[in-house]
């Protein structure tokens, strides 16, 4: 439907770079294909590229009921402070090549623009985050150190009975990153720090979690 989005997701720290390859063809860095030159010539952990953890989050939130009822909106903050808006009608290829493809040609080009009309589908937009939020929304930010809820309670705690009952959208930061947290210096509009599991999870599992909490306090089935 063509609802309003209540529910704003912002995936943090994701490891998004471009590398030009032997061939000078440009691929997404990831620690599988690009290990030596990232401890040789970057030297940096190949493990910390992990392009992948955005990728299944993305798969996790645009396959979500919440996004099909049209009340999501997802943003992406990369590590080198890129900030992206997807559109919701967005469909995120499921494979990781193709994921990478798209995501190499956006950092390229700014924006990307779906295939038949003039609907720009990915763009790179302005920092700082806080100005694309629409006043009034809360902000939480999710890590294992926040205070625990269960799906269902977190849902009950956070939200009014219905979408149409929120006066302003709720938003939550997920990290995208292989190590370390979302953490309130890094974005002082968060509200309080919040877990969804007392068990490490990935970030594809704690999103599952959080919307399957919301569809089902909303009753969206």
């Amino acid at each position: 439907g063509s609802r309003t989005p209540r529910i704003i997701v912002l995936l943090d720290q994701a490891t998004l770079e471009t590398v030009k390859n032997r061939r000078d063809v440009y691929e997404l860095m990831n620690c599988d294909d690009h290990r030596d030159l990232c401890k040789k010539k970057l030297k940096k952990d190949p493990n910390s590229f992990r392009p992948d953890i955005l990728h299944q989050e993305l798969l996790a939130l645009f396959d979500s009921p919440i996004n099909k009822a049209g009340l999501l909106q997802v943003y992406i903050h990369t590590q080198k402070n890129v900030l992206i808006e997807l559109n919701p009608a967005t469909r995120v290829p499921r494979t990781y090549k193709r994921f990478a493809g798209l995501m190499v040609q956006l950092l390229h080009k700014m924006k990307i623009k779906a295939g038949n009309d003039s609907t720009t589908l990915l763009k790179v937009i302005k920092n700082p985050f806080s100005q694309h939020l629409p006043p009034g929304t809360n902000c939480y930010g999710f890590s294992c150190h926040g205070q625990l809820y269960s799906p269902i309670s977190l849902a009950k705690a956070l939200l009014p009975n219905s979408p149409e009952a929120m006066t302003a959208p709720t938003c939550f930061v997920i990290g995208a990153m292989a190590s370390g947290h979302v953490t309130i210096n890094d974005h002082p509009y968060i509200e309080k720090m919040l877990s969804i599991s007392e068990y490490p999870l990935s970030g594809a599992g704690a999103i599952s979690r959080i919307m399957t909490g919301i569809e089902h306090h909303f009753g969206i089935v």
